[in-house]
């Protein structure tokens, strides 16, 4: 399936200078001279190497199709992360370090889709967005709202993210596991 360089989002793969890469990390990127591209830094499924590139608008790439499966988080051991089919009740190991960064953002039982290509798992999509509690903040200080200034907070997976100045600790917010930003307060 083809897609355009700027609809590349994190843990999409792609069939890049033959190879299979994962977007790890991606960066929307508007110069004032020029056209607007893709800011991608990807990583190798087989070798594991890294590689930034540039994808503009209107660049395509192959995404490649990968068979995708639901599977539940049970916990960490190790290294590793236990995950369990949710039709047969298989259990799957997979690295912490495979996930990256946004293995801080697993709850017990959270469902995830792990894809694979060939029987060999290649990746894992998290949901979208998750609910977390606020931790750490800096207290507000007044006369601080004439720029729209966000403050350092950490949250109770020990992710820090930038908040606007009214989130208080004990606040549970709904976070962005793609881009690792805060998107509103929970209900």
């Amino acid at each position: 399936m083809k897609i355009n360089g700027n609809e590349i989002r994190p843990g999409n793969v792609i069939e890049h200078k033959g190879g299979l890469w994962m977007a790890v990390k991606t960066q929307a990127v508007k110069p004032g001279k020029g056209g607007a591209f893709n800011q991608v830094e990807l990583k190798n499924l087989i070798d594991g190497t890294k590689l930034n590139e540039r994808f503009r608008a209107s660049e395509t790439v192959e995404r490649v199709r990968l068979e995708q499966k639901d599977y539940q988080f049970l916990y960490a051991q190790d290294e590793n992360l236990v995950f369990m089919d949710t039709d047969s009740y298989e259990q799957l190991e997979i690295a912490r370090d495979f996930i990256g960064e946004r293995a801080a953002f697993l709850q017990d039982g959270m469902t995830v889709t792990v894809e694979s290509h060939e029987g060999r798992p290649i990746g894992v999509n998290l949901p979208d967005q998750v609910v977390l509690e606020v931790v750490e903040a800096e207290p507000v200080v007044k006369g601080q709202t004439a720029a729209s200034s966000n403050k350092p907070a950490i949250l109770d997976n020990g992710v820090r993210v930038m908040v606007p100045p009214f989130v208080s600790v004990g606040e549970r917010i709904i976070v962005d596991t793609n881009e690792l930003t805060y998107i509103r307060r929970a209900d």
